[in-house]
């Protein structure tokens, strides 16, 4: 027997009861030629369970958009197309950027806001981010906000201070009624820059951190709803501690993306 497309929607966590989900994010990489003969490869290597297991997002360059879009229609691909960036205007003279509107017209389901890369090499604050989240949501997508604190923010002790600032405009200027469906990616920039995943126990731990900041202010009922990812040097080797973290929904990969044998491995693994 066929399968159906619908078949490969992703089951809730049985304890949980959210929905995990593996983010391909392939930053400034891959023309639109090379990013279809990726996912065509992907595609199949995968196996069903391995879409039943995770909702899987891929977030290639703005470039290769259409091109995916339409590789995921015409071979019903049960991928769900991702950007990695938006803009907070609706329109208007703003060379080079891209509206919301515009990406929910071509299918996009996912959205990265706030990427430690935007805040720290094109200097994004929290506010913009917190408005760039508002107008995916107002776009009918959802965004994937990220967080995370550097190496001296950590030595000093201010991980949660950081959080905190990093996640009260989102939460303050969201609608309350949706927040429970938005996506938060935990990056420890620390981490990160020594390129090594950070450890298990300390994702975990931070994970229930930030839980608990989204309760204090929004309540437990939308704290527990809501879907929180890891990100930073996640590869095949170490997905599967990371995803057996109790508080962890997901992850947000970058380098192990851009491989389709990698990639596979890494949501067969986890």
């Amino acid at each position: 027997m066929s399968r159906k497309y619908e078949d490969f929607v992703a089951s809730p966590d049985p304890i949980t009861h959210r929905v995990r989900l593996i983010s391909g994010n392939w930053k400034m990489n891959l023309n639109h030629l090379e990013a279809i003969a990726l996912v065509q490869k992907l595609h199949h290597l995968m196996r069903p369970e391995d879409f039943r297991y995770a909702e899987i997002s891929l977030h290639p360059p703005f470039t290769a958009l259409r091109s995916l879009q339409l590789s995921f229609e015409a071979d019903r691909m049960p991928f769900t197309l991702g950007a990695q960036d938006v803009s907070d205007e609706p329109s208007g003279a703003y060379t080079g950027e891209i509206s919301a509107s515009m990406l929910a017209k071509l299918g996009v389901g996912y959205v990265i806001v706030g990427h430690s890369e935007r805040r720290r090499l094109f200097g994004e604050t929290s506010e913009l981010v917190a408005r760039k989240a508002l107008a995916v949501h107002q776009a009918g997508m959802r965004p994937i906000v990220c967080i995370g604190e550097s190496a001296k923010e950590r030595s000093d002790g201010d991980t949660e201070a950081v959080l905190a600032a990093q996640l009260t405009p989102v939460l303050e200027s969201y609608p309350i009624d949706a927040l429970g469906a938005l996506v938060l990616a935990y990056e420890p920039i620390w981490a990160i820059g020594a390129g090594e995943a950070a450890a298990p126990e300390v994702v975990g731990e931070i994970a229930r951190a930030i839980r608990a900041l989204v309760e204090a202010r929004v309540g437990s009922e939308i704290a527990t709803s809501m879907r929180i990812q890891y990100g930073g040097s996640v590869t095949a080797g170490n997905s599967q501690a990371l995803m057996t973290i109790e508080d962890i929904d997901g992850l947000l990969v970058g380098g192990a993306s851009l491989d389709a044998d990698s990639f596979a491995l890494l949501v067969k693994s986890a």
